[in-house]
């Protein structure tokens, strides 16, 4: 797969990674606009990745991490938005969902949402985040706990 084919097939799914990571909409469009320059810039190297799915969402997220890591980002006000934002449906409770992610760990957040978001399994999610296989198992198990304690989700199953 090209490029151009993988951005518009799967562009949306990080951006929505992106959010469910605890970014704003118009932040997790520009984020995941900087991870896939960067995967541009290595394309070739990350089509020869043994999983490239993983590899992409390894770049999102350290690139998110890299992003809450500096104090500003360098953008500038303008009057004009160059496009528009993409809409923020709120489908099947996913404010709530959302806000449920934004209350836990960002070592929780990120497996759950490598996992069951971006559907990677167990070893890609632990090639994305660099950590052992037995450590993403026990991050999901109390990630997944601690989802099923929250009080907010139970209107929503």
């Amino acid at each position: 797969m090209d490029f151009d084919e993988y951005v518009a097939a799967r562009r949306v799914a990080l951006v929505r990674a992106a959010v469910l990571l605890g970014c704003p909409i118009v932040d997790a469009e520009d984020l995941v606009q900087t991870a896939l320059l960067k995967c541009y810039r290595s394309w070739r190297k990350v089509q020869r990745a043994d999983r490239p799915e993983a590899y992409v969402h390894r770049i999102l997220v350290n690139t998110w991490r890299d992003a809450r890591a500096r104090r500003w980002h360098g953008e500038v006000p303008t009057d004009e938005l160059p496009e528009p934002a993409l809409p923020d449906a709120d489908l099947a409770g996913g404010a709530t969902v959302r806000a449920a992610l934004a209350g836990m760990s960002v070592e929780h957040r990120e497996v759950l949402v490598l996992r069951y978001w971006a559907d990677l399994s167990e070893a890609d999610t632990a090639s994305a985040l660099g950590l052992p296989a037995g450590t993403v198992k026990s991050r999901t198990a109390r990630a997944l706990a601690a989802l099923a304690a929250d009080q907010s989700l139970r209107s929503i199953r």
